[in-house]
């Protein structure tokens, strides 16, 4: 039985939002379930998770990877009080599940929950399992994966692909989506330049040049662009120096909106921001980050960019005045944007988070789905949607398969593969 569930790790919103997607999912099936978040406080989660009324636990632990050998032996040195921390988080709150969402502050809680024989669980969202979550492979009970490959480094018995989980408000907007698409697609009046949680230096220097090639100052479109904190102001000055109406913010609380409001996608090609893209299905541009582990966001776009869901563009090769071409043909075109967004959408795993909550409770037990069954409807569903039995539930066919559009326990999943890789 899950009530007391700790989660564990973050960083970066890649790390820190599928777990809140767990956690959503969890919650709309456990009555009063309890949650404690342990993270950093140089993370995103101290800058999110309060806001959002979450219980918050800081270790004081830093990273071991990308430091110098000073840095790296007091990061060592830190380990010990780390894990006496987590131990005394362990005792206090007694959780039934410890998840990790990755990120260098899920080592020591995982260690600690599993020298202690609690149930444990990682979420790996990339094809490339980053290092805390390879130490940690052979202590956990289970690893929910986006990427079949990463089945080598946790094994066979405890991955479970399921996708990379995104957030419940994502699955409502895919269901407008595929009810109506056409008019989803018009009432998209928005650019949406994303640079990841900490922003993206090139795509900050770059795309608002393009942009002003494109003559995104006099079309009745605005600029919505996630710049991070360090060059907001400085981003904020060159739209206002280029006479493009844009809107500059470090972060965005309603993702799925935004990306319901975008005609167009720029972004950097992290595991969360394509599960996003193709669960909701925007038409993108995407230009990888170069330095990636196994450069396997270079990897992501390319597989989607084969599909016909998205354009490609290496850093390296990226030119102001040829990606403002491009982006001008592709806001006159809005057909070719309408055929990237259903490739896009035919690839989307919204529910995904549900996959994982029912492996949880099929493993560990846990309440049934709330709600009393339905009659059915006597209206007729939107085309392409669907009820199923289940409390006369909405289903959603994506790529193929069908997916409810709320929880349903133990119901069968299908992964989608392109090119090996399972699309979220």
């Amino acid at each position: 039985m899950i009530q007391r569930i700790m989660v564990a790790g973050g960083g970066t919103g890649g790390h820190l939002f599928p777990g809140l997607a767990v956690v959503e999912e969890l919650r709309e099936r456990v009555p009063g379930l309890e949650v404690k978040f342990v993270g950093t406080a140089r993370g995103i989660e101290a800058r999110i998770l309060p806001g959002r009324g979450e219980a918050l636990e800081l270790l004081k632990v830093t990273p071991l990877k990308g430091q110098g050998v000073s840095a790296r032996f007091k990061s060592l040195a830190r380990i010990p009080t780390a894990m006496k921390e987590a131990s005394a988080l362990m005792r206090d709150f007694e959780p039934d599940l410890v998840l990790g969402v990755g990120g260098y502050a899920s080592g020591p809680v995982l260690m600690s929950a599993s020298l202690s024989g609690r149930p444990t669980a990682v979420l790996e969202q990339n094809a490339y399992v980053g290092m805390t979550n390879r130490l940690l492979a052979r202590f956990v009970d289970r690893a929910y994966i986006a990427f079949e490959q990463t089945e080598e480094v946790f094994g066979k018995n405890k991955s479970r692909l399921t996708g990379n989980p995104v957030r419940r408000e994502f699955v409502e907007h895919a269901r407008l989506a595929i009810a109506d698409p056409e008019g989803f697609e018009s009432r998209a009046r928005a650019v949406l330049v994303l640079g990841g949680s900490q922003g993206a230096q090139k795509l900050n220097e770059d795309v608002p040049r393009s942009l002003a090639q494109a003559g995104l100052a006099h079309r009745d479109l605005q600029v919505v662009h996630q710049a991070g904190e360090s060059m907001r102001e400085e981003v904020e000055a060159t739209y206002r120096a280029l006479g493009i109406r844009a809107k500059v913010v470090t972060f965005i609380d309603e993702m799925a909106r935004a990306y319901s409001n975008a005609a167009l996608v720029v972004a950097r090609a992290g595991a969360t921001t394509l599960a996003e893209l193709c669960a909701i299905g925007r038409p993108s541009i995407l230009i990888p980050f170069p330095f990636a582990a196994d450069d396997h966001q270079a990897k992501n776009a390319k597989a989607l960019e084969e599909q016909g869901g998205s354009i490609c563009i290496r850093e390296a090769d990226l030119q102001v005045d040829a990606l403002g071409e491009l982006i001008g043909n592709l806001l006159d075109d809005p057909a070719r944007r309408q055929a990237m967004a259903r490739a896009a959408r035919s690839h989307g795993r919204p529910d995904a988070a549900a996959a994982i909550v029912d492996d949880m409770m099929g493993w560990l037990g846990g309440a049934e789905p709330r709600g009393e069954p339905m009659a059915a409807p006597e209206s007729e569903p939107p085309p392409g949607v669907r009820y199923c039995g289940l409390a006369m539930s909405p289903m959603l066919r994506l790529g193929g398969s069908e997916v409810a559009l709320r929880p349903a326990t133990h119901r069968p999943r299908r992964p989608v593969v392109v090119d090996g890789a399972v699309w979220e």
